[in-house]
């Protein structure tokens, strides 16, 4: 009898929030199991201390990164407080098409471009999913504990969410932020079922 043996494509797991919603800390401590190959985006601002290099971004210069542009060589990129940002397309398809899993931890206009991009392996790959804070109170009292904005800046920053927040129901998956613990059991059933999907199989030859 002929054993059937199944092979299972990559999935682009794409997380965004809004800034205290969790999503950072959440990302830190998926990344901290094999489970995904995070991609590390590119910038074109300077290195913080302690930033590493390939780690925490590619640092690129303007003129490197406006050349990527040119050749088509981002999934999104956007322009943010004068600064480039993007994700390289190849590593991401390159993983995809060797049935690795992707973490993207992106905001949501990142999502969005994601989200239109008409690549076939990227539209198949795709699992959104949206950190919800339980309401914009709860978000203002975690920066606030958080104490890295002054009263303007954190006023900036809770108008951002209540915008970034209205996108939810364009994600394929909202978990309603609580707990570390919490967010990442919701984050681990997720990835689960997408895992499970019979889309994501194929018959080895």
């Amino acid at each position: 009898m002929t054993e059937i043996k199944f092979q299972r494509t990559g999935i682009l797991f794409v997380v965004s929030a809004p800034s205290g919603a969790g999503k950072t800390t959440l990302c830190t401590a998926l990344r901290q199991k094999p489970d995904f190959v995070y991609s590390v985006s590119c910038t074109t601002r300077r290195p913080r201390p302690g930033e590493i290099e390939g780690e925490d971004y590619y640092f690129l210069t303007h003129e490197n990164f406006t050349e990527k542009m040119k050749a088509n060589a981002f999934l999104e990129y956007a322009e943010v407080h004068g600064n480039f940002y993007g994700t390289l397309k190849k590593p991401v398809l390159t993983q995809l098409e060797r049935g690795i899993d992707v973490l993207i931890d992106i905001d949501t206009r990142g999502a969005a471009a994601i989200r239109a991009n008409q690549d076939h392996i990227i539209q198949d790959a795709l699992a959104d999913v949206f950190i919800m804070p339980p309401d914009l109170e709860e978000l203002r009292r975690r920066l606030e504990r958080r104490g890295t904005e002054n009263a303007q800046e954190l006023e900036i920053r809770l108008a951002n969410a209540a915008g970034e927040m209205k996108c939810w129901r364009d994600y394929r998956y909202t978990i309603i932020s609580g707990s570390m613990e919490e967010n990442i059991e919701k984050f681990r059933a997720i990835m689960r079922a997408e895992r499970y999907r019979s889309s994501r199989f194929f018959l080895e030859k």
